[in-house]
């Protein structure tokens, strides 16, 4: 985190403003509906517009030394560098937080875009190198919030203090926070009535706490791109207590979870488990039954090759409440970025998804079998097949498969070190090795893989080149 955008309270401070012309004008306007007391020091003409501002004193001359005196804010709109300097230097001596309009490096501070709900404010900061961007990323952002969110906030704040009265623990206050805020009161509020919603929040306060019920999400983090989660997986992860979690899901989704969620890693690489799945499920169990809303993340889709399956066996025979949010799976991402469509009008009207790793004490799968592969028309998507790359090569051909048949090989799909590797089902081993692919990798094989992005162009009808 290159910048922290703190929350200064307003109430009883002062901000102090310099100079003229539409940046200063701006800066002025922003504070107008806060609770400070604003000095603008404005030397040019009175400017219009702000005659009316209760909070505001026009002052026509230079700010002194004392003027500055127990702001907890100064702005400077001020063109010519020396006497910026001059101000700044005053506004300092003085213990002042000083911004230099338009001068990030001469500010202490950078103004942030803005989301201004009353009760509720959200600075978008990029640390003054792209405002745009800012502005654009607000706009979005007040899209997404709901009306009237800021009488929500209204009632919690008027009623924290008997909150805390009432419920001295502070895990205890914490549940009924959650619970009233997303519950009958919230949509109350939302609808204007903010006072059945204070009812139904006195109501819940002064009702027993339900026991608390603990339930088991099993959430799909997709490939690793937090942009490719649901809405629901992010909200899950927003307030889950525990987040038990593979080794695949990705740093960037689980910055999406509560500071305060524990994260228990029990991620799985190649003949190395250092967590049993008998193991995970049992901690699952455990702590559901101590009440805790517990996320299960999985890359990819929890019930495609992610054992969910399994998770949710277990927990149903515990008697633990589970949820399963889907997830966008490697072989979708991974085609969706390298364009290459799995199935097609012309060349593929049938998909297999498969992997090429058994269950303990079994045999791997006989990839291929059952399929026909002189008739050009089916894409076939292999979950971890690198290791196995020799292995799938020899099955696939002595079922029939052309040694010439397209392949694709896509690495860390979604992520900054993502790479497709095209060739063909002769060539799978040796691409493998002379790659050195190590990722996660999906592969691809069908003639659909010729469609994709930055593919070797044909040599002939894509229709035909699964029969060459």
């Amino acid at each position: 985190m290159r910048i922290f955008p703190a929350a200064i309270p307003l109430a009883g401070k002062s901000i102090v403003f310099v100079g003229t012309g539409p940046l200063a004008e701006a800066k002025v306007r922003l504070f107008l509906s806060s609770p400070a007391r604003l000095l603008w020091f404005c030397e040019g003409p009175a400017p219009s517009g702000f005659e009316t501002a209760q909070n505001l004193a026009l002052l026509h001359r230079a700010p002194r030394a004392e003027d500055f005196r127990g702001a907890a804010l100064v702005f400077l709109a001020e063109n010519e560098p020396a006497r910026r300097e001059a101000l700044r230097a005053l506004a300092k001596g003085e213990g002042a937080l000083v911004n230099a309009v338009d001068q990030p490096g001469e500010s202490d501070f950078q103004t942030p875009a803005l989301v201004d709900r009353e009760e509720i404010v959200i600075a978008i900061s990029t640390g003054g190198a792209a405002p745009v961007l800012a502005v654009d990323l607000r706009a979005a952002i007040e899209q997404l919030l709901p009306q009237r969110l800021e009488g929500l906030v209204r009632l919690a704040r008027e009623l924290r203090g008997t909150v805390k009265r009432v419920l001295k623990d502070f895990e205890a206050r914490r549940r009924f926070w959650e619970r009233s805020l997303r519950g009958p009161a919230r949509d109350l509020a939302l609808l204007g009535d903010e006072g059945g919603a204070r009812k139904a929040l006195l109501k819940s306060l002064n009702a027993p706490a339900p026991e608390a019920e603990g339930i088991v999400h099993l959430v799909g983090a997709g490939p690793g791109d937090p942009e490719l989660l649901t809405l629901r997986a992010a909200r899950l992860l927003r307030e889950a207590d525990v987040i038990v979690h593979d080794r695949l899901c990705g740093e960037a989704v689980l910055t999406l979870a509560r500071r305060d969620a524990r994260r228990i890693p029990v991620g799985k690489a190649k003949d190395h488990h250092p967590v049993p799945q008998e193991t995970i499920e049992a901690l699952l169990i455990a702590e559901a039954r101590k009440g805790q809303r517990v996320v299960r993340l999985k890359g990819g889709d929890p019930f495609i090759f992610g054992r969910g399956g399994e998770e949710v066996a277990a927990l149903r025979a515990a008697g633990i409440a589970v949820e399963v949010t889907p997830g966008i799976s490697a072989a979708l991402a991974a085609a969706a970025s390298a364009q290459i469509p799995l199935t097609h009008r012309d060349h593929a009207q049938s998909l297999t998804l498969a992997t090429a790793v058994a269950r303990a004490g079994a045999a791997p799968a006989q990839l291929g079998e059952g399929l026909n592969p002189s008739a050009g028309d089916h894409t076939l998507a292999i979950y971890m097949g690198v290791a196995a790359a020799q292995r799938l090569r020899s099955q696939l051909l002595a079922s029939g498969h052309p040694p010439s048949l397209p392949l694709a090989i896509v690495e860390n799909a979604s992520r900054e070190d993502e790479r497709t590797l095209y060739g063909t089902l002769d060539a799978l081993p040796d691409l493998v090795t002379q790659e050195s692919v190590k990722g996660p990798a999906m592969l691809f094989l069908g003639s659909v893989v010729a469609l994709g992005r930055a593919s070797p162009a044909p040599t002939q009808p894509l229709a035909a080149a699964a029969l060459a």
